[in-house]
């Protein structure tokens, strides 16, 4: 297994993967490393079907733009509802007085799933939610976990990213799922 390159992040350990690793890293263009992969917005049901149930394809969600991208485990989890989609809404000013022209939140769940969720969190107005509904933007990151073990299937590790026209500027992937020490907003703050 190739080794990940480490670097300190506000005290505490980011992990960014590396090059060797042959997928996503620090330099990479975010839509060459998914090629083809579309995303799903956060929608009810009936928005879905009155929109043909559309995808978003990468290149319309970061080239031209500045984006704060994260991705947790799922929606109505503990971490990812607690603190990691907080951190991000209660910091929305500070992103968009850096530039930041999108925050986006993406999980291995369906639009419907992380429309609701993210009404109950009170954070649409802030944040983008989309669904990576079958895993296949986190697999072509080198992202994807078993959460087997807790009910979970197939999903996402915990990580954030910061991504100017496309390109990778800083990428932190925690640890562990359950881990939120190089993910939130707070850290991606520091590396605008």
């Amino acid at each position: 297994m190739a080794s990940a390159l480490a670097r300190r992040a506000r005290g505490s350990a980011a992990v960014l993967w590396g090059a060797a690793r042959g997928f996503a890293s620090v330099g990479s263009d975010i839509v060459s490393v998914a090629p083809g992969v579309s995303l799903q917005k956060a929608r009810s049901w009936d928005e879905g079907v009155a929109t043909k149930f559309s995808t978003t394809p990468l290149k319309d969600i970061f080239y031209g733009k500045k984006v704060v991208i994260f991705g947790l485990p799922g929606a109505y989890t503990g971490v990812c509802s607690q603190a990691h989609v907080p951190s991000y809404k209660n910091n929305i000013d500070k992103l968009k007085a850096k530039g930041i022209d999108s925050v986006i939140c993406v999980a291995v769940n369906d639009p419907y799933v992380l429309n609701g969720w993210a009404e109950k969190l009170q954070a649409k107005d802030a944040i983008e939610f989309y669904g990576d509904f079958d895993g296949s933007f986190h697999k072509s990151l080198d992202l994807e976990i078993d959460l087997s073990a807790a009910l979970l299937g197939r999903r996402s590790h915990r990580w954030s990213a910061f991504i100017d026209d496309g390109k990778i500027k800083s990428f932190n992937v925690e640890e562990a799922p359950s881990d939120f020490k190089v993910s939130s907003a707070e850290v991606i703050l520091d590396q605008i």
